[in-house]
């Protein structure tokens, strides 16, 4: 089972930032991330999601070699990849994988216009080795929501906490 992890954080950039280092993080096999969305309350009060992953461009792509190949048995490939294409786009922009769309947008509203942040669903991590290498945004964030137990949770609240204060040590000295 995967957990929901949202931390929240004063701008967009820096929460674009944490994802784009979760990513090597996951390289780095210290966590396993199934979905990384970013919701910005913007100031003029809609909420936008960044998708980590384009579904209508994956699904064109994946549409236009499937239409592609039909249309060579057919005699006909370019027609074969335009409506290939067509078709994986709009099933790719149809589909949600990961963290619900709906559920993202409700929760971006809950958050101070202007603000942002950064949804996880995470298979599976090392919480401390993660929260260790991402010590430099502890200061701003804050855990606004999630799934895990209540003990997991504080175990993460006081990771954040305690980064947070080294951080802050760190740029005093």
């Amino acid at each position: 089972m995967s957990d929901l992890i949202v931390i929240g954080f004063p701008n967009v950039e820096e929460a674009e930032q944490v994802r784009r280092e979760l990513v090597t993080i996951q390289q780095q096999h210290l966590i396993a991330l199934e979905d990384a969305c970013v919701l910005e309350h913007g100031e003029d009060g809609h909420v936008h999601l960044k998708q980590a992953i384009n579904l209508a461009a994956a699904g064109a792509a994946s549409g236009s070699f499937w239409g592609m190949l039909i249309g060579l048995l057919f005699l006909n490939p370019l027609v074969g990849l335009a409506v290939g294409a067509g078709a994986g786009a709009a099933s790719g922009a149809l589909s949600d994988i990961g963290i619900n769309d709906q559920f993202l947008k409700e929760l971006g509203e809950t958050l101070p216009k202007g603000s942002a942040a950064l949804a996880l669903l995470v298979r599976e991590g090392t919480p401390d080795r993660v929260v260790e290498s991402l010590r430099s945004h502890a200061p701003h964030a804050r855990l606004v929501k999630t799934s895990l137990s209540h003990v997991d949770e504080d175990k993460l609240r006081e990771l954040i906490k305690t980064s947070a204060q080294q951080a802050e040590a760190l740029r005093l000295a």
